[in-house]
This record gives structure tokens, sequence and C-alpha cells, in this order.
């Protein structure tokens, strides 16, 4: 009897009460993604179909297909890990296989050295989009599925964009004239996305990225239709209230696929791990009251 306790203890941990153990979402084979290539954006884009020379439209490269040619997703090893090379030269992402509700995303990221049109003299950008659902193509680049942002970009780690016909409530300052929203979890929230007063893109609440070259560690907690953008430890967003517009009402949106965006630069990512949630966890679930 006195062995009891370390048994019990024992059979917990081992149970599958502790299935929320976190599990590696990157290897050599890229085994938990497929990949997206849509095309290569010029400076003149507009957000219509790209035409070829003789003014007719140009195919998406498409689903699972070019990466080969393009080697656009590259898996290398560093330090005896895989590290995940995205050269940012054709729009497009790498989706996750599998559809995820309540959980907890971390990875580290940094950027390379490469940029390429249309965003040769602008900030480096990528991004993880979640609670992916529907085709690839449906915003304004035709090169991710409809979604809501956690955006990567040089001095903007954490900021909001809403993809297609998302929309979403965030702790965030109202927007007045020409500025934007600003984040901030002492602040009310306020709708944001399609079909809301507030166009949809957010500021983060403060600039907690590394200098250039290091490494970055980016943490996505969603839970219910709450989630965190969390950047270096820092929570730089609370939101709430997924939900996208469908035929003039909306619908919520708490479960979808994960993309990491190729969006004209090149970045690398390593340790990307999930794990499930069946509660939000306590230090963050006051942000929401």
């Amino acid at each position: 009897m006195k062995f009891k306790p370390f048994y019990i203890l024992v059979s917990l941990i081992c149970s599958p009460a502790f299935a929320s153990d976190w599990q590696p979402l990157l290897d050599k084979n890229l085994s938990h993604w497929d990949t997206y290539l849509s095309y290569k954006h010029k400076e003149t884009y507009n957000g219509d179909i790209p035409l070829d020379d003789n003014g007719k439209p140009i195919a998406p490269i498409g689903f699972n297909t070019g990466n080969d040619k393009y080697q656009v997703f590259t898996v290398i090893e560093q330090d005896n890990q895989p590290v995940l090379r995205i050269s940012g030269e054709i729009y497009g992402a790498v989706t996750s296989k599998q559809s995820y509700r309540n959980y907890h995303l971390k990875l580290q990221f940094r950027w390379g050295q490469k940029k390429w049109p249309p965003r040769e003299n602008k900030l480096r950008d990528s991004g993880i989009l979640y609670h992916a659902i529907g085709e690839h193509g449906q915003e304004y680049f035709r090169s991710w599925m409809l979604s809501q942002e956690f955006q990567i970009m040089r001095g903007h780690m954490g900021d909001y964009w809403s993809q297609a016909t998302s929309a979403i409530d965030i702790r965030a300052y109202l927007p007045e004239s020409i500025m934007n929203p600003v984040a901030d979890e002492t602040q009310p929230f306020i709708k944001v996305g399609q079909g809301e007063n507030i166009a949809g893109f957010v500021l983060r609440k403060e600039n907690a990225e590394k200098p250039f070259g290091q490494w970055n560690t980016l943490e996505l907690i969603c839970f219910e239709g709450q989630s965190l953008h969390i950047v270096n430890g820092q929570v730089v967003m609370v939101l709430k209230n997924s939900r996208y517009l469908d035929n003039g009402s909306y619908t919520p949106l708490v479960e979808g696929k994960i993309q990491l965006q190729s969006e004209a630069a090149e970045v690398f990512y390593k340790n990307i791990e999930i794990k499930t949630l069946d509660k939000l966890p306590i230090r963050y679930s006051k942000l929401f009251n």
C-alpha cells in the first residue's frame, strides 16, 4: 500500500489524460504538410488573375505540384534537426494535412536574405494562417485559404489580417483618421474584418521581434474561437469570436488547417510542434474576461 501514490502517478502520466503532449510537425519529408503554389506575382499585380503575354489567364501552379521544379519549400538539416526553408519566390503555402480546433502551436522562425517581386523594396513578409478552410486562392493574392492570419512581417510580428471573408473581435484601441487599430489587452474588444466597420487589419501591441537573423519563438493558442498571438513570450494580441461571412451571415470559424505562407521573402522555420488543449491555459483565461 505504501507504493500506491507512486503507482497512481505513473498510471496518470501514461494514461490518455496526458494526450496533450507536444507533437512535432516537421520532418525531412514534410509528411505533415501539403504544398500549394499559385503565382510569381509582379509589381503590377492588382488582384486580377495574372495574364500571359498573349493576354490569356495563367493557371496557378497548383496543389502538391511544381515544388520539385521550383524548390520553394525545402527541408534542410541544421544542428541535427530539420529546418523548413521557404524561398518566397512564388506565392503559396505549406498546408497542414490535418485540421485542428483547440491547440497550442509553437515554432521558431527567422528571416533569410532573399526577397522577390513584388516585395523587393518592401518589408519581409510571411505569416501563420489558422482555421484555414475551403479552397486555396480565395483572397487577394489568389494563394491562400479563408482563414485568420498571425502576421509575420519585419517589425510587425503578431499583427492580425483577415483572409478572404473572415472576421474576429480583438482587444484594441479604436482607429482614428489614417491610424490603424492597435492591440492592447486593457482595451475592449472591437469587431474587425469582413462585413464590419473596421477593415481586417490590427497592429500588434508591441514589437517583440529579435534582431534580424536571430530565431524568434512564435506561439498561437486557439480555444473555441478565442486566440492569442504570442511573440518571444509576449502576448501581442488577444482575439475572440472567430467567424466568417457566408451568404450574408456569420458562421463560426473555430477549426481548420494551418498554413505557413510563401510571400516574396526567404524564411526559415524549425521546432514546429503542436499540442491539443482541453481548456484555455489558466494564465491566459483572464485576458478574455
